[in-house]
């Protein structure tokens, strides 16, 4: 089974590393109506090469509940996504942040 894949796709990603705080606008649909969900958090990872390269996008929820969502790069469900803080970081996986709890586990140094 051969995959359909659109170059134009491309388009609509920003570059972004681990440690990025990014905005991933995400189309969900909802029986016959789509809706757009904006999701902000930090990149805690990024995963494979090609066409199946996905990364994992870490964020504190209501209550103080972590939420980590796994995107595929090229999805056309995702409509736009920017980068609003660029993080330093030296490592090529944060999954410590998981062990870190309130304002610790959104601190991260800016990148210049």
């Amino acid at each position: 089974m051969a995959l359909k894949f659109d170059a134009s796709q491309l388009d609509n990603i920003e570059t972004f590393q681990v440690g990025d705080t990014v905005r991933i606008n995400y189309k969900i649909r909802e029986g016959d109506r789509t809706r757009i969900q904006p999701f902000e958090g930090i990149v805690i990872g990024i995963k494979g090469s090609g066409i199946s390269k996905s990364f994992t996008v870490r964020r504190i929820g209501v209550h103080g509940i972590p939420v980590e969502r796994i995107f595929p790069v090229h999805s056309p469900n995702i409509s736009k996504l920017e980068v609003l803080k660029k993080g330093k970081v030296r490592r090529s996986k944060l999954y410590y942040l998981r062990d870190k709890t309130g304002r610790a586990a959104e601190r991260i140094k800016e990148r210049k």
